[in-house]
């Protein structure tokens, strides 16, 4: 692979005007949506994370904090009632 970019750049700087050659145009066309594929489904990946994350966090800590305070308080207020 690499005789093939170091002949390629032999090749590009021949002549009056040499040519750019680039390390992305020597991909094929199909290794390059795999690669767009690759990233959408890391985003993707990353986005449900953090979703997850926000759900376990946000919602069931703090409605789990929510239930010990009133049960406490609950709790303390039957002490209260009946002594």
């Amino acid at each position: 692979m690499t005789d093939l970019i170091d002949l390629s750049k032999i090749i590009a700087s021949k002549g009056d005007k040499p040519l750019l050659v680039s390390i992305l145009n020597l991909q094929s066309h199909k290794e390059a949506e795999i690669e767009q594929k690759l990233r959408e489904l890391k985003f993707k990946q990353e986005l449900r994370k953090d979703w997850i994350l926000f759900i376990v966090r946000d919602v069931v800590i703090f409605s789990a904090a929510i239930l010990f305070i009133f049960a406490v308080s609950g709790y303390s207020l039957f002490i209260q009632i009946y002594r």
